[in-house]
């Protein structure tokens, strides 16, 4: 349309404007323009959009690209106020449908989103006579594209059908996808049924025995499927089942259950095997309600972690304390005796991800044993993993250390402890050394004040003047934190007087001047006033006139941010004689960006006092 015959006053200047935008060459326009579409529709008016915009969109549905079709997919979801409401919102689905039968995977996904969105506030009539057809229409055709959407429309109306009948002919359907030729849309379907089952579970007056026989066969059907990418699948629907018969109170089915879950865990295909390590100890709290049935899934447990794929140990070391704490009520030998034999060895595994996903988790065995356990089981292999070539594993078994202190305290830990700190702060990597920063303040709150003064404070201060800024950076935040944790007292000693006694070495460095500068202005809000104006202060004013524009205009933050922690009666007079003087000063400042950053320290001073 050409909009040289259209004055923007007119009502069609909105829709003229969106077709125009639509039609550029450059696809990023297009994009924009779509996303524009709810300012276009609130333009327009409910009725406009429905029988202008939408079909309109319809057609642009059928010819463009994808990135334009998944914008457009995602914001018809939000549609249904501005047609009119939820009497109107039929007039979405065909738009909706087109883009759900895309081959983009990401069109497909946000077509059907947006469909289960508008299902949510159609009324029960345009379920039945509306939405359900579409669902119908889409698992119909040969396409398999439309097949996978259809699967995930279920959940949106099928606690929604009261009629048996027409429950029946839905589940049917359903089946044929699970059952369907091309795997994909088995995959689909196999995706889909545990949000069913859930639905079903929330709702358990609405479910029949009949809709169990047929989630019973889907289950069995999935579970046997020839295509690992869809079998593995069975995992997550086998969860889904036990939630309900758990919350059915139901244990009959049990039994078969906890032979399926057997079947899953010794799977041919090391993908399905994968799942259920992935997904271990959500299947086997489902089974806590019997201890032999615990028992009958320790060797499979213990058989994951043998495993001789990496991925499958990796999976498995994750779910170790989670099992084990579901185990340890029934046979607390089982976990010293077989369980810790496991962690022991997954600790020395060739392949390092396996290391590094025990050590994210493994220190919360530490809860699970009393002391004496703990020190004779677990601290050799924490101690053995503390010493690991690769730094991550160190880095975990760092980070989450405080379970294990609670029960063994930090004396045993310590010995081993800071060497495996030391050796990583100077690692090559900048990135180990910012991990490791990263977690000193987690570690601080688990040690005692006097650990830390001792074996720490020196190795914080030294990563001050580390080569790499975002390791200054990091160690500034450090300091910060650590105060928090420790007091001001303790910054005034450990952290400024050792700093400051250095100022000579600082007069000559301009990295360690702006360094220092940063490190004592972070500090000024975790820290009493007195040592502001004792310390930290006089730093700034020292500053204040240096030859480096860079660590003048720094100075100029610096003093807002000690007039905002001051008490600003009790100071009125250091404000308003010192500070106020010294901004003006350097708000006339040579360098134009001093200039720009005192006067703005200034206003922010003035409001602050007035």
């Amino acid at each position: 349309m050409d909009l040289s015959h259209i004055d923007e006053s007119d009502d069609l200047y909105p829709l003229a404007l969106l077709m125009d935008e639509l039609k550029h060459d450059d696809i990023a326009n297009r994009v924009d323009a779509m996303k524009k579409l709810d300012t276009i529709a609130i333009a327009l008016g409910p009725e406009r959009t429905r029988e202008e915009l939408i079909p309109f969109l319809t057609e642009v549905a059928q010819d463009d690209e994808d990135e334009v079709f998944a914008v457009l997919a995602e914001m018809l979801g939000s549609f249904v106020p501005l047609v009119g409401g939820y009497q109107y919102a039929t007039c979405l689905l065909p738009p909706l449908e087109i883009l759900s039968s895309t081959e983009e995977t990401i069109v497909r996904d946000k077509a059907v989103a947006s469909l289960n969105m508008i299902a949510k506030e159609l009324s029960q009539d345009q379920i039945l006579h509306d939405f359900i057809p579409l669902i119908e229409h889409l698992a119909s055709t040969e396409w398999f594209s439309s097949k996978v959407s259809a699967c995930g429309l279920f959940q949106s109306v099928i606690i929604r059908i009261q009629d048996d009948k027409l429950r029946v002919k839905m589940f049917t359907l359903f089946y044929n996808l699970c059952i369907d030729e091309t795997p994909m849309v088995r995959r689909a379907a196999a995706k889909n049924l545990p949000p069913i089952i859930d639905l079903l579970t929330d709702n358990m007056k609405i479910s029949t025995d009949q809709d169990w026989e047929f989630i019973s066969n889907m289950f069995q059907k999935i579970i046997t499927d020839n295509q690992d990418s869809v079998k593995f699948l069975a995992v997550d629907i086998l969860i889904s089942i036990l939630k309900f018969f758990n919350k059915k109170k139901n244990s009959s089915h049990l039994p078969d259950l906890l032979n399926s879950t057997i079947q899953l865990i010794n799977d041919e295909a090391w993908r399905v095997r994968y799942m259920a390590a992935d997904r271990f100890t959500a299947l086997a709290e489902n089974f806590q309600s019997k201890n032999e049935y615990l028992q009958q899934l320790t060797p499979p447990f213990l058989h994951l972690c043998e495993d001789n794929e990496s991925d499958v140990r990796k999976a498995i070391s994750k779910q170790i304390p989670g099992f084990a704490k579901l185990i340890v009520k029934l046979d607390p030998n089982i976990v010293l005796d077989k369980i810790i034999p496991c962690v022991q060895s997954l600790s020395m595994d060739d392949n390092e991800t396996v290391r590094t996903a025990l050590a994210s988790e493994i220190t919360q065995m530490a809860s699970l044993m009393n002391k004496t356990e703990c020190t004779e089981h677990l601290i050799p292999i924490l101690l053995n993993m503390l010493r690991d070539e690769c730094p991550d594993v160190t880095l975990n078994i760092i980070s989450n250390l405080e379970v294990v202190n609670k029960v063994v305290g930090i004396d045993i830990l310590s010995e081993n402890l800071l060497p495996a700190i030391t050796d990583l702060s100077i690692d090559v990597n900048w990135r180990v050394r910012l991990a490791i920063i990263e977690n000193i303040p987690l570690l601080a709150k688990q040690l005692s004040v006097d650990f830390f003064e001792e074996r720490l404070s020196a190795l914080c201060l030294s990563w001050l003047w580390d080569s790499v800024y975002s390791i200054r950076h990091a160690a500034v935040e450090n300091l910060h934190k650590l105060t928090e944790i420790f007091g001001s007292d303790w910054a005034k000693n450990e952290i400024i007087n050792k700093l400051l006694k250095s100022k000579s070495q600082l007069l000559e460095n301009f990295v360690y001047r702006i360094t220092l500068l940063h490190a004592l202005t972070a500090l000024i809000p975790v820290v009493n006033d007195d040592v502001v104006l004792e310390k930290i202060l006089p730093f700034i004013d020292h500053l204040s006139e240096d030859k480096v524009p860079n660590i003048r205009f720094n100075v100029a933050k610096s003093y807002s941010i000690v007039v905002e922690k001051l008490d600003k009666q009790k100071y009125s007079n250091l404000i308003g004689n010192t500070i106020i003087p010294k901004l003006q000063t350097l708000s006339k400042d040579s360098d134009p960006d001093v200039t720009f950053y005192a006067s703005e320290s200034l206003g922010k001073v003035e409001n602050l006092v007035n």
